[in-house]
């Protein structure tokens, strides 16, 4: 058995219109053995670009902790986040300055580049690229993956219908495959083109927002549902309330308006 064959694994990213995805299943294990039914290959490095590593595990840990530590010091450097070809340089370099001793590692990149476009490519251990328009596959499930991928992939996707081609392709796939399973991560990275939400409060704000949100509001309707989406949500949250602050632009002028709310 092949060292990249060791812990299982299955990758795989496809690119939509003006987003992408990628996914990944959940097993850990000693060749045919089952370790972990949660372990982590696709990891964050900022907000519009992911990393997936196929191959053995503890390499897989050491490369990522590598290049946040590079990304990092990028970023204090220049003050802007990496690009996705900038990232994928610079993966490569750090897979071929091993290439004697290399990480058993197989890389899946998938970001957001210039103008919003999808960026997804893979390498070997060595950092040998393979860029791709459609998708890319990596781990010990990639023979069953390509297969899925070919006959489900359209171009142009949706975010939903991204999410739901990746998603059956991943599932069938590993099912074919005694060494990769248990579920898997999925993630659909897109730009927002309607809210966005952060905070504590953040999974209350979302069903707020979903269920207020229509495209086009005039200001005054658009305060109106940001203060109900606001207010209904932090009422959810123990974390976060007393009121809030709102702000409203337009090209004119800009209304701030203070919000009372639950003090108990």
């Amino acid at each position: 058995m092949s060292i990249f064959e060791y812990n299982g694994s299955a990758l795989v990213a496809m690119v939509g219109r003006n987003c992408f995805a990628i996914g990944s299943d959940r097993r850990l294990g000693v060749q045919l053995q089952t370790i972990a039914t949660d372990f982590q290959r696709i990891f964050q490095i900022h907000d519009h670009l992911f990393i997936g590593l196929s191959g053995l595990g503890s390499d897989a840990q050491t490369l990522y902790q590598r290049l946040v530590f590079r990304h990092k010091l990028y970023q204090l450097r220049e003050e802007r986040d990496m690009k996705p070809e900038t990232f994928a340089n610079l993966v490569s370099a750090i897979l071929y300055e091993k290439r004697f001793g290399p990480y058993f590692c197989q890389p899946v990149i998938a970001g957001l580049g210039d103008d919003n476009k999808p960026f997804i490519c893979t390498m070997d251990s060595i950092g040998a690229k393979e860029l791709a328009k459609d998708f890319v596959v990596a781990g010990t499930a990639s023979e069953s993956l390509y297969g899925a991928c070919e006959s489900m992939y359209k171009p142009d996707l949706e975010p939903e219908e991204l999410f739901e081609t990746v998603s059956q392709a991943l599932q069938a796939s590993v099912d074919r495959d005694c060494l990769s399973g248990w579920g898997g991560h999925v993630y659909i990275v897109e730009l927002a083109k309607d809210f966005v939400v952060a905070g504590t409060a953040s999974e209350s704000l979302y069903g707020a927002c979903e269920s207020m949100y229509k495209p086009d509001l005039e200001p005054e309707e658009l305060f109106e549902t940001v203060s109900q989406a606001l207010q209904a949500s932090v009422d959810r949250d123990c974390l976060s309330g007393w009121g809030g602050h709102v702000y409203i632009v337009t090209p004119t002028e800009i209304k701030e308006h203070i919000l009372k709310g639950r003090m108990d």
